[in-house]
């Protein structure tokens, strides 16, 4: 989508410091933060959320949940993170393109927001 902010940074059409990136997959760091480690793990191709996932997503699914893995095992906070995404306005999503946080490095607590 030409105005897809998450479809820009994925397209290198925009900067962003990029942790990982495969053919399917970019992670990049937030630019706000909400813990020490705040990555955010997103698909090359345009999806509008994790509602619009199916059964034919689970490669894409697998390789997304294998990156974040990586992405805290990396950051050294494998012992503990928050993997979170995000639905719709209500649920606070303001980028409607599919994207996982990953977020460590602080204590969480529960339940979140």
């Amino acid at each position: 989508m030409d105005d897809c902010l998450f479809c820009k940074i994925a397209g290198k059409d925009l900067d962003a410091e990029i942790v990982h990136e495969s053919e399917s997959v970019v992670a990049f760091r937030d630019i706000n933060p909400a813990a020490p480690t705040h990555v955010l793990v997103v698909p090359r191709r345009h999806v509008g959320s994790a509602a619009e996932l199916g059964t034919s997503d689970g490669d894409l699914l697998g390789e997304m949940f294998e990156v974040m893995t990586d992405v805290a095992r990396s950051a050294g906070i494998e012992g503990g993170f928050r993997i979170v995404t995000n639905i719709g306005e209500d649920a606070g999503q303001s980028v409607h393109h599919l994207h996982f946080h990953v977020l460590g490095g602080r204590p969480m607590g529960w339940p979140p927001g």
